[in-house]
């Protein structure tokens, strides 16, 4: 009983403490966060819904293409034979479940003038090289597609270096250039879309777009999605945005070609992040970054999506923060690696304080004030645990606020997809578990800090089977080991080296372990 007296005090005391001027400021901070969200949401649905609208208006007005282009007369020969040409460029690592679907989507589009599509790999040996080839012989005839072999990167992430190379080997009438990422799904008309903007306005210097994710059911999965949920409202603003996804970008060819703005030397010369180095590029020399409201693109997670690889692709996120170019990106990446761990944490807290007033609320309630004497006055302690509940509901209608607007967001976003791409499987909104995406909302805020701090002493990141290290904000060493690195891709769950036998789900505490190795032992991976 003493024991139980001592826990019960203790609840109680904590529970005071967290009545504390500076407590109850972290707990109106928590809902303040919580209806800042549910605003930004609240905005971005309104600019998709406003695109849904326009696209239903102009069929019932005749346009039976409106998903495609804004005047049907835009589809006249006479305007699709002066359209320009674009060169898509691919970069492929590895094959999994959805990426058949996803490259069919990407090569099947509706854009009326001259296109190719490249497919760049780092070797034959990659499973996307046969695969991908395979497809190209399918629609042999009907698309311009060839694959590009780009060789093993030496000063810059793979994925940069196959761009690059993909930019190198494009048509060269090209007027735009299209990057791509192999796991979303595009839309019919999204290349004209994007073309049609860039015509419009040559001080665009990038078209960008973002993903919807469509989470698998598994706690990794819903971590994405929510991982990814705020930045959207960045993304949905109907035009100028600084915020950049290196899964879609569009860009004058000439730009590399001329290396204007020095996009090739500062992408090639240690460049980790393709998004992030052009977006401080576009930042340094104030060039315009635009996100039209149609481009957003459904996202397939992989179904056997494990925690461990959940934690390595947030270890990817956040080491994005310690690649730079210059002294100001430096300074902005820091200024975001604090803002963002204070308001994880600041996010997560009240959560843990509000458990503490609801737990502390039934026992008084249960108890009634028996154990007054041993802390304060029986009043003094009712107030305090009647404060502590008032904070706790608060929180609770904030929160459930928020849910209602990121919801409300999505399903948005999955009809204006269901619109873009008519002919495709309808999206739907009845998979997604919403006490999981709670659930994932805590767990992703939690572990962001934890992830940003091992990035920054780590400063090391095995990518798709490919370790790079980084010095000076830059790649200073890349090391591949296909026996120590993993076997699949973090999201797509693609495999990496070809199919081998299932292996053990690893678990979390594994991976921190292995990544704990790896920042003890520096001398292996120092110059």
């Amino acid at each position: 009983m003493s024991a139980l007296h001592s826990a019960d005090s203790f609840l109680l005391s904590l529970s005071r403490a967290f009545c504390s001027p500076l407590a109850v400021f972290i707990q109106i901070q928590g809902c303040v966060i919580c209806l800042t969200l549910a605003i930004g949401w609240a905005f971005a649905a309104y600019v998709r819904k406003r695109e849904i609208n326009r696209i239903e208006d102009g069929i019932k007005g005749g346009n039976s293409f409106a998903f495609l282009c804004h005047d049907i007369n835009e589809l006249e020969h006479s305007n699709q034979v002066n359209l320009p040409r674009v060169s898509v460029v691919m970069p492929l690592k590895g094959f999994g479940e959805h990426n058949l679907h996803n490259w069919k989507s990407q090569i099947t589009s509706l854009y009326g003038g001259p296109i190719e599509f490249l497919f760049v790999v780092e070797s034959t040996e990659d499973p996307a090289y046969h695969a991908v080839s395979q497809l190209i012989t399918e629609f042999k005839g009907d698309v311009d597609a060839r694959v590009i072999v780009a060789g093993l990167s030496t000063t810059c992430s793979q994925k940069i270096h196959n761009q690059l190379v993909g930019v190198e080997n494009m048509h060269k009438d090209s007027k735009y250039v299209l990057f791509l990422d192999d796991d979303v799904r595009f839309h019919p008309g999204s290349i004209g879309v994007l073309t049609t903007e860039m015509e419009k306005n040559p001080e665009i210097f990038i078209q960008t777009g973002y993903p919807l994710d469509l989470p698998s059911g598994t706690l990794g999965s819903y971590c994405i999605y929510e991982y990814h949920m705020p930045c959207s409202m960045g993304f949905a603003t109907g035009g100028k945005t600084f915020f950049l996804w290196g899964g879609c970008m569009m860009m004058h060819a000439d730009d590399f070609r001329h290396d204007n703005y020095g996009v090739v030397s500062g992408l090639r010369d240690g460049g980790y992040s393709d998004d992030m180095t052009l977006a401080a590029i576009a930042g340094a020399h104030k060039r315009l970054i635009t996100s039209p409201p149609v481009a957003v693109f459904p996202h397939p997670i992989a179904s056997d999506l494990t925690f461990s690889r959940y934690w390595n692709y947030l270890r990817k996120q956040t080491f994005v923060l310690e690649s730079y170019i210059s002294t100001v990106n430096w300074l902005m990446n820091r200024a975001l690696f604090l803002t963002h761990f204070y308001l994880s944490w600041g996010f997560v807290a009240p959560y843990f304080m509000a458990m503490v007033h609801v737990a502390a609320a039934l026992q008084i309630y249960i108890k009634g004030y028996s154990y007054g004497e041993t802390t304060c006055t029986s009043g003094g302690e009712h107030t305090l645990s009647f404060l502590g509940l008032l904070l706790a509901i608060w929180l609770a209608i904030c929160t459930f606020t928020e849910l209602l607007s990121m919801w409300n967001l999505t399903r948005i976003e999955v009809q204006l997809c269901n619109i873009l791409s008519p002919e495709a499987p309808k999206l739907s909104l009845d998979y997604y578990n919403w006490s999981m995406i709670f659930v994932a909302m805590l767990v992703d805020n939690f572990l962001y800090p934890i992830s940003a701090f091992w990035s920054h002493f780590s400063q090391t990141i095995n990518w798709s089977g490919i370790r790079y290290n980084l010095k000076n904000g830059k790649i200073h060493k890349i090391e591949r080991n296909k026996d120590k690195g993993p076997e699949f891709t973090d999201l797509g769950g693609k495999h990496l080296y070809g199919k081998k036998a299932a292996t053990p789900k690893a678990s979390l505490l594994g991976s921190l372990g292995r990544s704990l190795a790896h920042w003890h032992q520096p001398k292996k991976y120092d110059v």
